[in-house]
């Protein structure tokens, strides 16, 4: 019998599983409702979460072995940080593993909301050839990025912007980053500055009390009329409805979404019904290199559940 019990809240690649497997057990949970998975952590050593679900101090206090939690990812705003620090319980994330993967899927939203490539590529298999002379795009050379955020993911879109696109770069962000404003000539300006100045708005900031609708109808008005907001980070950083109605208005020229305030979210989402809007389903990290490395939270999972120091340890 294998010495530990590690629950997946959601299947994961196959190479942070053979890890697993190694010394741990592996149990799927099946279902992400609270009341079902305070029964499924009974006996288990480790948990494993993904983009869905919530590990809240209710699920931690019904897992007495619970010693460690790995986030397959970055964000953390699904674990009760402050249950799992004063439980003693670890926490350990994977912050390098996707940043590649969900900067370019950034830049890619930019292309596809400037270029109007989805909206001609729905019309063109309609039989409508003649959108090309009605759908005209802007081009993003040369354009202002404004960055809110300038963490990993932000300064490797800030770098392929600038280097590829020859785009001048502002951020907002709480600390400085010298080495970026000096590689990449960027600048850092308070909020409100970057609104009214950039071209392109891409946020970077992690979900907290402090950035739940960070940007709402008052900053969205900010905004240029010709201006496009990519999100990848979350979907609540955003008043959706405030956005809405903006994109509705044509006060803001298009979007790229790849998270929402509700996920899953529902096919009646209005953003979905905006042909100024191209949307994906929360799946910027989602490259199989991405995927590869993100399950690789599991080494730092045995790593704690050995007695050893987890690399990417949070709480």
């Amino acid at each position: 019998m294998k010495p530990y019990r590690v629950l997946l809240y959601e299947d994961m690649h196959d190479v942070g599983k053979r890890v697993l497997l190694e010394q741990a057990e592996l149990v799927i949970a099946g279902s992400l409702e609270e009341h079902h998975l305070v029964e499924k952590v009974k006996d288990v050593d480790a948990i494993i979460i993904r983009a869905n679900g919530t590990i809240s101090a209710r699920i931690m206090d019904a897992a007495p072995r619970l010693k460690v939690i790995g986030r397959h990812g970055v964000g953390l705003d699904a674990i009760d940080l402050q249950a799992a620090q004063e439980r003693g319980i670890v926490v350990c994330n994977t912050p390098t593993a996707n940043v590649e993967s969900v900067a370019e899927q950034a830049v890619g939203l930019m292309l596809a909301v400037a270029k109007q490539i989805c909206r001609a590529d729905k019309a063109l298999r309609q039989g409508r050839w003649e959108v090309r002379y009605e759908f005209i795009g802007q081009e993003i050379a040369g354009r202002t990025l404004g960055l809110i955020g300038m963490g990993r993911i932000g300064a490797r879109v800030a770098e392929i912007c600038h280097l590829g696109f020859s785009m001048p770069v502002i951020y907002t962000d709480l600390i400085s980053y010298p080495d970026v404003e000096e590689k990449l000539n960027a600048s850092k300006y308070p909020l409100d500055e970057v609104l009214i100045a950039a071209d392109i708005i891409s946020l970077h900031v992690p979900l907290t009390p402090e950035t739940r609708n960070m940007i709402s109808a008052e900053q969205l008005a900010k905004m240029k009329p010709s201006s496009i907001l990519i999100n990848t980070a979350r979907g609540p950083i955003v008043d959706e409805m405030a956005l809405v109605e903006s994109l509705r208005n044509r006060r803001l020229a298009g979007a790229g979404l790849d998270v929402y305030c509700q996920e899953p979210a529902e096919v009646d989402n209005p953003l979905f019904h905006l042909d100024n809007v191209v949307v994906t389903p929360h799946m910027a990290a989602h490259t199989e290199d991405a995927l590869r490395q993100m399950s690789m939270v599991a080494q730092d999972v045995i790593n704690v559940l050995t007695g050893k120091n987890a690399v990417f340890q949070v709480v």
